[in-house]
């Protein structure tokens, strides 16, 4: 059973080698809507250069991303100045120079593009209201108000040149910061529930909400000037890439972006048409239908699912036996399980990525870790808990220990272990929306765009599903156990919820 984990392991280690090999250019995006666009700009620039390009969507902030290029799951994405000086490239003065940033991202196989044309750098914003009441202009007339709530997005304060170091800069003092998704953020301050949050300079939400964008006054944040992080090894697959890049240079400024972005998030436009738009291209086919939008995002969940469960089970039930027979061992392997249970799920994910890149592989394997805990617990309590005097029967009469596990002991204890099996099959059914965040789709791709989008339909249309796979799973592993659980039994069966 054990070897079978393994193989399945190294089946999907060969398969992500195989998706890396193909002839397609794979870029990728962040998760927000300016990031997008620019990635379905190259796209379909690329395609009139008869480029084969596959764009990854939505992956997340610029830790991923940065992992996915450096490791070769994708092959180039948009990035800002400002991000490789503070965040990614350390150890080069804050105002590095275009060259020093080229010539230190070249000793790691990685190339940048020349600039796209326009700034893109952050910026704390509040209400028009709210400034004129209290006569807010720049960044340091908010020392005079600590009462003032603040909502940072979770990237803004994590990263180097974020919140930390902007709160010492200014010896800023709030009393009260919360970390919140950026897009919700520009909801949470219009509806009054914070007064500060953080934005982009080329956000459509800043006129759209009517904010006020505080001056930075002591010069803190760096240029973001937007460029192509790209693979110096993919313009030897396919050189077209460097005259589109190269076309692409200088072509988009600010207005321009905060048009596009406009279109998307208030004009109803998609990212590819809004992109098609800027290249002056025929506007793209409509869109797939709801309907085939839910046949492939739930093929997508059921493939996660399912091959983390069978991986779950195959590695499970084996450690539960061996656990339930040699206590000592079986203290060890539960705390273990226990462990991996505690890790945040998108840490996981993001822990992964150097070993499997991004899709579906990454996120399998942390759904697999998930789902242990509760198969490797039931199984020992399940077998601990058979009543002494049973066992002891089988043992006088003469029944080797394979047969009284296969024929006595898991069948009394199989209500239990199918109750842990259907815990773990609902852990994953929920953990898996957050695939999304790196490739690994399923029903977490609409969520994570409707909450992009401000669109409930398309929140419903992963939430939705996700509960009802959620509680179709639950009714499917209640009837196994109670086919599969002794007619005498039955009574005694526990129910999965």
């Amino acid at each position: 059973m054990i070897r079978s984990a393994s193989a399945l392991l190294s089946l999907l280690l060969w398969s992500q080698c195989s998706a890396a090999a193909g002839d397609a250019l794979r870029i990728g995006s962040k998760n927000f809507t300016e990031s997008i666009v620019l990635a379905e700009i190259l796209r379909l620039d690329g395609q009139r250069h008869g480029l084969e390009i596959e764009h990854r969507q939505a992956l997340g902030g610029s830790a991923i991303l940065w992992q996915a290029l450096q490791e070769g799951s994708i092959d180039a994405y948009p990035e800002y100045t400002g991000t490789l000086v503070r965040e990614l490239l350390h150890g080069l003065p804050p105002d590095a120079s275009l060259p020093a940033l080229t010539q230190a991202l070249a000793q790691r196989g990685i190339g940048a593009g020349a600039p796209l044309g326009f700034d893109d750098h952050y910026a704390l914003a509040v209400s028009a209201e709210q400034a004129a009441r209290l006569q807010l202009h720049s960044l340091s007339d908010l020392n005079a108000h600590p009462e003032l709530r603040f909502g940072l997005s979770n990237e803004f304060i994590d990263r180097a040149d974020g919140w930390s170091g902007l709160r010492a800069s200014y010896r800023l003092a709030p009393a009260a910061v919360r970390a919140i998704d950026h897009d919700l953020a520009y909801r949470s301050l219009a509806q009054g529930a914070t007064d500060v949050i953080d934005v982009y300079s080329t956000d459509a939400e800043i006129a759209h909400y009517r904010l006020q964008v505080l001056a930075d006054d002591r010069n803190y944040f760096p240029h973001y000037q937007a460029l192509w992080l790209y693979r110096l090894d993919s313009l030897r697959r396919a050189p077209a890439l460097g005259d589109v890049l190269a076309e692409l240079a200088g072509r988009i400024d600010s207005q321009q972006m905060r048009r596009m972005n406009a279109a998307v998030k208030f004009g109803g436009r998609s990212e590819t048409q809004a992109a098609a738009a800027f290249l002056a291209l025929d506007a793209p086919a409509a869109e797939d239908s709801l309907g085939s939008r839910l046949v492939q995002r739930t093929q997508e969940h059921l493939r996660l699912v399912g091959a983390s469960l069978a991986m779950a089970l195959a590695l499970g039930l084996p450690l539960g036996i061996a656990a339930a027979r040699l206590p000592r061992f079986g203290h060890a392997v539960l705390a273990a399980t226990a462990v991996l249970q505690t890790l945040p799920s998108l840490a996981m994910f993001v822990f992964l990525i150097p070993l499997l890149g991004i899709g579906a592989a990454p996120a399998i394997a942390a759904l697999f870790l998930y789902s242990l805990l509760p198969i490797v617990r039931n199984t020992v309590t399940g077998l601990s808990s058979i009543a002494p005097a049973l066992t002891d029967s089988a043992a006088a009469l003469g029944l080797p220990y394979h047969e009284r596990l296969l024929r006595v002991d898991l069948p009394l204890a199989s209500p239990t272990i199918f109750a842990g099996i259907g815990v773990a099959a609902v852990i994953d059914v929920g953990t898996a929306t957050l695939g999304a965040l790196i490739g690994a789709g399923g029903y977490g791709q609409p969520i994570l765009t409707g909450i992009r989008l401000d669109n409930t339909g398309l929140i419903l249309e992963g939430a939705v599903p996700a509960a009802t796979m959620a509680l179709l799973v639950q009714a499917m592993f209640q009837g196994l156990a109670r086919l599969l659980t002794p007619r005498g039994m039955r009574l005694a069966s526990p129910r999965l919820d």
